[in-house]
């Protein structure tokens, strides 16, 4: 019989739906009924994609001894991670606090009053890997909640007690450089000159880091920092970690040479991807960066696209019950494929008889291997790839295909505009554009209700409140499509989804944006957060907006709130150098030459004056394009604009900068001295 998910939306919590466990979804239901039998409730919280979520489900939850165990012991509920992750945050610190670690699956026990005492990750069936198993796991847990009740209360309240330590941040004075110049040489420390990266094994992407140090690069004129980000960008595009056949970057390498990766697809990779190699084409000019581009939107356009325009969230690692089965080939399946092609391609590819991919529990190889690069391609080599790459593609869609978790986040969807649009612009693109353009409406279609933006929606239902994520990323989209298109709504959205973050989320006592609205299920009250994980922060990404708002529509009172910000977490910003790095950029934007660009011409003049600025990396700037179409919707939301007319009747350039503005240039040769 179907337990209580059945009649879910999320993707992972349908794939529990037939467990043998008696799971819950997160609610009422399940806390009350927790109460009423005096119950510990079991929580377990994950993704539809993650590939370690798979294992326990398969060795523990499907199994009838396991699941009676846990249905006498406990009341079980289910979490997807990315439909709430306000609950996932809650309980993963909890975690980090009582282990020193943290991941995916989260293994949380806790009282009906959502009060944690046990908390884990993966738990095997039985013990090993120095681990306990929930075979023994489950009687000791019981015993001790049934005749050891002190000892409960004393976990809980020392949890509570080190809970509430971790939200104290220690204010200050808004960081300078030195927080940069730390967090930089911090990430220099690390940074591996013959693989790329920052680190060893495993190796994660985290492109807003990259992001940060091209702005270092830019800020300070160090080429070493350049030199870190365009290695660490062409070594991850010839790895195994980017799928060389189907395109867009899987989720990490599990080793140091990007060979290995976990195999699931993440929307928010493929987002932030596509801006750092956009970035990085600008800053350099490199083709492979561009052409990494592409083949992101290429990949995320056909397998990740809603019909209407939003994007889903993740393609899964495993299929038939494997991970990467669906992504390695044995030598022999290539060269049936590829006939005389083939060698070609296993020389260049790595391919070889006894395989690159390893059995996760022997680590023998396999004979599978992963395709990856040593160095790039010719440019005289692109129409040969383009063929025998276009055969291996349709061979391998005749596989299972991983699992598609085809839910529409907006937090995810924010970025992936974002992406579109930045990139968009940079390579004069309206059709990555458009798709942006697209996801935006989609949003305002299926993701508000009332005025107020929704978390998710998935198979015709919108639901769960919006959080802190949600707002930023979707404003940071905004503000790219805005300065992608220059349509003014898209800064009227901006502004006016701006005004609600704050009215909704803004801790007016000590300044900082919570993470979720206040509700039951914040069990120690409202969170913030300052710290880049996967993904920047919420408080990250939002001070940024705030200043490029503030400067684009001329509204001080907004930077004023980036200001509170950065005095808020002060201490945290000063000492915790790479792993705050998103932060940084604002930062550095606040510490550099940043300039208000305007442009006031012809809408037929416009493209002309735009290919001075598309190909430039020029991060510390914002900018208006005022034509005959927009100049009176531009007014309404910027209303300094209204005087920066044509001189001449000729285009005409304004730079800003300081609160002060230069005079105005006419004359296209100093135009491009000017914006050099």
């Amino acid at each position: 019989m179907p337990n209580k998910l059945k009649d879910e939306k999320s993707p992972y919590l349908k794939q529990h739906a037939d467990n043998p466990v008696d799971w819950y979804p997160w609610g009422k239901e399940a806390f009350e009924k927790a109460k009423k039998e005096n119950k510990p409730v079991f929580l377990s919280i994950g993704y539809a994609t993650c590939h370690w979520c798979h294992v326990m489900a398969h060795e523990s939850f499907e199994d009838p001894e396991i699941a009676k165990l846990m249905n006498e012991a406990f009341i079980n509920v289910k979490v997807d991670r990315e439909e709430r992750p306000d609950i996932d945050s809650t309980y993963m610190t909890v975690c980090q606090m009582l282990t020193g670690q943290g991941g995916w699956p989260l293994t949380i026990i806790m009282t009906p009053g959502k009060e944690p005492f046990f908390a884990g990750t993966y738990i095997p069936k039985e013990a090993r890997f120095n681990r306990i198993g929930l075979r023994q796991l489950i009687p000791g847990v019981k015993g001790m909640w049934e005749n050891e009740p002190k000892r409960v209360e004393k976990a809980t309240a020392k949890i509570r007690e080190g809970f509430t330590k971790s939200q104290e941040y220690e204010s200050g004075n808004f960081p300078g450089t030195e927080a940069t110049d730390f967090a930089s040489e911090q990430l220099a420390q690390r940074y591996d000159s013959e693989h790329g990266g920052f680190g060893s094994a495993p190796k994660f992407p985290s492109p807003h880091n990259l992001m940060f140090m091209l702005r270092q690069w830019k800020l300070t004129g160090e080429e070493r920092f350049l030199e870190m980000v365009t290695s660490t960008l062409e070594k991850m595009r010839l790895g195994g970690i980017w799928d060389h056949i189907g395109f867009g970057f899987h989720r990490y390498s599990t080793d140091q040479e990007w060979l290995l990766p976990h195999f699931e697809k993440m929307l928010y990779d493929q987002a932030l991807l596509m801006m750092a190699y956009t970035e990085g084409w600008q800053a350099t000019g490199n083709s492979l960066f561009k052409q990494t581009v592409y083949e992101i939107g290429e990949y995320i356009e056909r397998d990740l696209l809603h019909p209407e325009g939003g994007f889903y969230s993740a393609e899964d690692a495993d299929s038939e019950g494997e991970e990467g089965k669906f992504y390695i080939w044995e030598k022999n399946e290539i060269e049936s494929v590829l006939s005389d092609d083939s060698q070609k391609f296993i020389d260049h590819f790595n391919i070889t008889e006894e395989g690159n991919f390893e059995d996760e529990a022997t680590k023998e190889l396999t004979g599978k291997n992963i395709p990856h690069l040593t160095s790039a391609l010719k440019p005289d080599q692109s129409s040969w790839f383009k063929e025998v790459r276009t055969s291996l593609f349709k061979k391998r869609e005749e596989r299972v295909r991983p699992l598609l978790d085809d839910k529409i986040l907006t937090d995810w969807n924010g970025l992936m505009i974002a992406a579109l649009a930045k990139a968009g612009f940079a390579f004069d693109d309206d059709h990555l554009t458009e798709l942006a353009e697209k996801a935006a409406q989609f949003i305002e279609d299926h993701l508000v209700e009332k005025e107020k933006l929704i978390h998710r929606y998935n198979d015709g239902e919108a639901a769960i409140d919006a959080m802190a994520d949600d707002y930023a990323f979707l404003i940071w989209g905004l503000i790219e499509l805005y300065e992608s298109t220059f349509e003014p709504q898209y800064l009227s959205k901006a502004l006016t989804l701006n005004e609600q973050f704050i009215e909704l989320f803004w801790d007016t006592e000590k300044s900082g944006f919570y993470f979720s609205i206040a509700d039951e299920d914040q069990v120690y009250g409202r969170q913030k957060q300052i710290f880049d994980g996967a993904m920047p922060s919420s408080n990250s990404v939002a001070m940024m907006n705030l200043i490029r708002l503030s400067r684009l529509s001329g509204n001080t009172e907004l930077e004023g709130y980036a200001d509170k910000i950065g005095e808020a977490f002060s201490a945290d910003l000063i000492r915790s150098g790479a792993s705050i790095c998103h932060s940084m950029q604002s930062i550095q934007f606040l510490n550099a030459d940043a300039r208000e660009i305007t442009f006031r011409a012809k809408s037929t003049e416009q493209k002309a004056l735009l290919e001075l600025v598309r190909n430039q990396f020029t991060p510390f700037k914002v900018m208006h394009m005022i034509t005959e179409k927009n100049h009176e919707l531009l007014t309404e939301v910027a209303g300094y604009t209204s005087t920066q007319k044509k001189l001449n009747d000729k285009p005409t350039l304004y730079i800003c900068r300081d609160f002060t503005c230069d005079q105005p240039i006419n004359e296209v040769k100093k135009m491009k001295k000017a914006l050099g």
